[in-house]
């Protein structure tokens, strides 16, 4: 198993404002992964339960490099950008399958079409959408947690679609067929 925090403690300080956003949106973003995780592994699918657990837990590491005052970033690069970041600092240390979970997990994905449409600062345009089951519980269990409201309890299912519902049909779309994959996390 990575050490999860000593990779996180390269880019951030224990005690910051950031380090703490990080780390504990991370850890509610992994205890919900492992459980769908193991809900999925009941139903015979084959899961790296480990990886998604660290996968998870780095998932958002790139946005300390965004300029993200709410979440206490001070970087100079757009938020939308905190994943393309992140895989390319876990790229940077091998970790090339953990860096594709943080370029995929934004939304429910994003498309080349998106990024053209919505003239979004990702250059090339390009699909990134999760793939894996891995990629796609990470991407699910995202959505039900805030960063700027860590105390708040997990979003339920309606309000998490609600969150996504400002980027239009597709990605609403794409969460509800991750909706269909994994079910409602409510009570795991």
């Amino acid at each position: 198993m990575l050490d999860c925090l000593s990779i996180i403690q390269r880019y951030y300080t224990p005690g910051n404002d950031d380090y703490r956003v990080l780390v504990h949106h991370s850890r509610q973003v992994a205890d919900l992964a492992v459980a769908l995780s193991q809900r999925m592994i009941e139903r015979h699918e084959p899961i790296d339960i480990e990886f998604v657990e660290e996968a998870a837990m780095l998932h958002d590491i790139g946005m300390c490099r965004t300029d993200a005052p709410g979440i206490h970033c001070h970087g100079t690069e757009p938020y939308i950008l905190h994943g393309i970041l992140g895989r390319k600092m876990l790229d940077s240390m091998g970790l090339y399958r953990h860096g594709r979970v943080c370029e995929r997990h934004t939304g429910a994905g994003i498309t080349a079409a998106e990024i053209i449409a919505q003239q979004l600062p990702i250059a090339p345009p390009r699909d990134l959408l999760p793939e894996s089951l891995e990629e796609k519980i990470i991407c699910y269990a995202d959505k039900f947690f805030s960063k700027s409201r860590l105390e708040e309890p997990p979003k339920t299912l309606e309000r998490a679609r609600q969150s996504l519902a400002k980027f239009g049909g597709d990605t609403l779309e794409r969460f509800d067929a991750l909706v269909a994959l994994f079910g409602d996390p409510a009570g795991l």
